[in-house]
């Protein structure tokens, strides 16, 4: 694969704010092209976001995982996801995902593993996504955001692969923690896992 990018690299020229809203910022940009012309590009300036997959090791070992049905509007649906939440300004990924966890599912975690940084709308947003596995689980109470309504559940890694084979989950970001858990859970790929307080002080 060629690491020569010149011929592929789109030159921002000027830029102009469409929209502005509590916490995305629809804006349209003129580019100048890689072969001379010029185009327009409108994409949502994002914050940034976590996803965690929490792992819950039942007494003969295998995982159960936690996970959430909540209604997107936006698609109309009620969609099976993992706990995710948006960075606050300022805010560390870790430090987003210990808080996200906590506040919807309840659970604090001993270990925690960064996997994968994740694009998922490439073609219209600038949202990255921080992709965290965390096990030694310890319930405890929700803080759920007001406005905010969520159920909890617990299955196995079998019933979401299955979920997805079938399409009942379709989130994008979901879909690829399953590929992570799967290839971490057979081997092929590894997680490097910290205890909670050594992430703390972590850049």
């Amino acid at each position: 694969m060629s690491t020569d990018d010149a011929h592929l690299i789109e030159t921002r020229l000027s830029g102009e704010t469409l929209a502005q809203g509590n916490f995305l910022t629809l804006v349209r940009d003129t580019v100048r092209l890689p072969g001379g012309g010029q185009a327009s590009r409108e994409y949502l300036l994002h914050p940034g976001a976590v996803m965690i997959v929490p792992l819950i090791e039942d007494k003969d070992g295998a995982p159960q995982l936690v996970l959430e049905r909540q209604y997107r509007y936006p698609v109309g649906q009620v969609i099976i996801e993992f706990p995710a939440g948006k960075l606050d300004a300022g805010e560390r990924a870790f430090d987003c995902a210990r808080r996200e966890l906590r506040e919807e599912t309840g659970y604090t975690a001993r270990e925690w593993a960064r996997a994968a940084r994740m694009h998922p709308t490439v073609a219209y947003s600038t949202e990255v996504i921080d992709l965290w596995f965390a096990r030694g689980l310890t319930p405890g109470a929700r803080q759920l955001d007001a406005g905010e309504h969520l159920d909890v559940f617990t299955t196995t890694p079998e019933q979401l692969l299955a979920w997805c084979r079938d399409g009942a989950i379709t989130d994008a970001k979901t879909l690829i923690a399953a590929l992570w858990l799967e290839q971490w859970r057979t081997g092929r790929w590894a997680l490097n896992w910290r205890a909670a307080r050594d992430w703390v002080d972590a850049p």
